[in-house]
């Protein structure tokens, strides 16, 4: 029952950083390398919160997002400058930045050895118990995560993103101002990222730099181009092909050293196929 709990636990936080990349990438038209980098800025924010300022949960996932968005003002400032593959290449280079700082800010992040011992999540105060309660907590998050979205996609705003996806200059001449839109997406998707990171660092009690490398970054846009950019079907199916397929290779019984590599090269075809 735990293995379960942990696998749906898993994919409630996949599933938030696909809504967040599928804004960007799928519907804005914003195709980012470091959506790690935000992710593991809430996750490290929401550990320290916790641990360092003494924070309860809720100050601590709200300060968790505001510092999540904060850090995401170059990228907003790239994409009002930048455009296509320039604006791509400004985030991958964000990505090493705060990878580098998470790295080595030791008095801070304590370097490669991370952070131990962050409290588990106590939502209003309520003491979710174990894992079916962090279960049904990520659960709500997600879902509303995804009910915002379907709702979004029924007004005009997601309209406008997709048009600044798709002809940035006819939407000006629509009389819309294409960069303040990319600033509410990526802010969005910082608000989303920083959620996902907190709801990770609760969850597991310990964040360290290696689960927010590049790699990560290009496995959060793999699940929304596998599933299908600018749907929101599409990145709850990717989430779910990105967190179950390590699970179906188990049944392969191949060795740790192989299992990582296959599993890339799993991802790779499908993504080369779709």
């Amino acid at each position: 029952m735990n293995y379960w709990l942990h696998i749906l636990i898993t994919l409630e936080i996949y599933l938030l950083l696909a809504l967040a990349m599928n804004l960007l990438a799928g519907f804005s038209g914003l195709l980012s390398l470091g959506q790690a980098a935000l992710y593991g800025i809430g996750a490290y924010a929401y550990a320290l919160a916790t641990s360092t300022w003494g924070l309860g949960h809720g100050p601590a996932v709200s300060a968790a997002i505001g510092i999540t968005v904060l850090a995401s003002l170059p990228m907003m400032g790239c994409a009002i400058r930048l455009r296509g593959l320039f604006f791509a290449l400004a985030t991958l280079a964000l990505q090493a930045i705060v990878y580098a700082v998470l790295y080595n800010w030791g008095s801070v992040t304590n370097g490669p050895y991370g952070i131990a011992g962050i409290a588990r999540p106590r939502p209003f105060g309520i003491d979710l118990g174990g894992l079916p309660g962090m279960a049904i907590y990520g659960g709500i998050l997600a879902g509303l995560a995804l009910l915002v979205f379907i709702i979004l996609r029924r007004t005009a705003l997601l309209r406008i993103l997709m048009a600044l996806r798709d002809d940035p200059l006819a939407l000006m001449g629509l009389g819309f101002d294409p960069a303040r839109y990319k600033v509410i997406a990526i802010a969005t998707a910082a608000v989303l990222s920083g959620l996902a990171g907190s709801l990770f660092a609760g969850y597991y009690s310990y964040v360290d730099p290696s689960s927010f490398t590049l790699d990560e970054s290009i496995l959060i846009l793999s699940i929304v181009l596998i599933g299908g950019a600018g749907s929101i079907g599409g990145a709850v199916a990717g989430a779910l092909f990105y967190v179950l397929v390590p699970e179906l290779l188990r049944f392969m019984d191949l060795p740790d050293a192989v299992a990582p590599h296959v599993r890339m090269m799993v991802y790779a075809l499908a993504l080369i196929l779709v």
